[in-house]
């Protein structure tokens, strides 16, 4: 078993925080963890972004300059080598959300393409990452799920969306970077599954290149790896997962209930923790043809994952098993990962302070919802605050 004291390390996770800066992330969880405060702040803050008041530099300061790199890739440089240098390699997610013209997908898509680029000739971005509602309508994704015949004007956009999966999942391959797509609601996410694996089937004949991300809140997802699994093995091309919980729980409960159909979501958190444990060892247990990316602040689940390669004499560093978390949080898993050298990466969204704002307040609702995450994550800045005063 491995040693579950990992995780306690401060000095590991907080190496690279200053004095102020482990202040300011004490105030920040402090903040989210006041569910009321949290709901009240982000409707100011839409309210207040859309009249163009201006609130842009307190944003930046805080909440913005903890969970982000900066406006730009440019700002996020420093950032890449500093994690670097402790062992943790990044992933620059362009996280501009809720667009709904085809220039600004088009936007996204080239500059999917030109980070890719970026990371060709950089050790610390071993990724790529988009969401697939950053390259079309929300709303074609779901008539395709639901098999609701397309307009002439939506078939059109379908064939923009499929033309820039495939420009970008190209592009991945020439570069030799895997490319991660992000999973969204399960009423869209059928349509962006077929996609993903047409994308599969086409680049990762000889490894894995292009990655779809599990949603292991869901019921339905291993099995739906299984049949994917046998599919791929019969047509002779390699899988890549990301493996995740989910983020969008309460939005399909809320759907399910609404339009009187079984909810996609597990029972309970408990099956949710056994579902994501099974997913991951199905896939170490297959990973000559799957590559597993570990997206999980749990850590249980992480240590799970630890044990499962050491009975498997699965190396450390074997470039097939990457764990990851998202910037500003879980610091203490992340770093001290990347310190004994296993492969661990933080995605770190970047963009347009006003455009990176969804995805800032999806964070702090999340964050607000995930019962002892935010304890978890103001005890380690207490102790490690203490341990800098003694």
């Amino acid at each position: 078993m491995t040693s579950n004291s990992l995780f306690d390390n401060t000095e590991t996770a907080f190496k690279l925080k200053s004095d102020s800066e482990l202040e300011r992330a004490y105030f920040l969880f402090k903040m989210i963890s006041m569910e009321p405060l949290v709901k009240i702040g982000s409707a100011v803050t839409k309210f207040a972004l859309n009249l163009n008041l201006p609130v842009e530099g307190l944003i930046r300061s805080t909440v913005f300059d903890h969970f982000c790199g900066g406006v730009n890739e440019r700002d996020c440089m420093s950032t890449v080598d500093k994690l670097y240098d402790v062992g943790v390699s990044s992933v620059l997610d362009f996280s501009v959300e809720g667009k709904e013209e085809d220039a600004q997908f088009e936007a996204t898509a080239a500059k999917v393409m030109e980070l890719t680029e970026l990371s060709k000739n950089m050790d610390a971005m071993p990724f790529s990452v988009f969401k697939p509602t950053g390259f079309g309508r929300f709303k074609v994704y779901q008539k395709i799920t639901e098999n609701q015949p397309l307009t002439d004007v939506e078939k059109v956009y379908w064939k923009n969306i499929e033309n820039r999966y495939d420009r970008v999942s190209k592009t991945a391959h020439d570069c030799g970077i895997r490319l991660l797509i992000d999973a969204e609601e399960s009423w869209m996410q059928d349509a962006a599954d077929e996609l993903c694996e047409i994308m599969m089937e086409k680049y990762n004949t000889e490894r894995p290149i292009v990655f779809n991300t599990l949603q292991c809140y869901r019921w339905d997802r291993l099995e739906y790896l299984k049949d994917l699994h046998q599919k791929a093995k019969a047509k002779g091309y390699k899988l890549g997962f990301k493996i995740v919980r989910g983020a969008y729980m309460e939005k399909e409960n809320e759907r399910a209930l609404e339009k009187g159909y079984k909810s996609p979501i597990c029972e309970s958190k408990k099956a949710t923790d056994d579902n994501f444990n099974e997913v991951m060892k199905y896939i170490l247990d297959n990973l000559n043809d799957i590559e597993l990316f570990v997206g999980t602040h749990n850590e249980s689940s992480t240590y799970l994952t630890m044990d499962m390669m050491k009975q498997k004499e699965i190396s450390k560093s074997d470039d097939r098993v990457w764990f990851g978390q998202l910037f500003g949080m879980s610091d203490h898993i992340s770093f001290n990962l990347g310190a004994v050298g296993y492969n661990a990466a933080k995605y770190i969204p970047f963009g347009p302070v006003k455009d990176v704002m969804p995805y800032l307040i999806r964070r702090a609702e999340e964050n607000t919802s995930v019962a002892g995450q935010t304890s978890r994550e103001l005890t380690l800045l207490k102790k490690e605050k203490k341990r800098r005063k003694l």
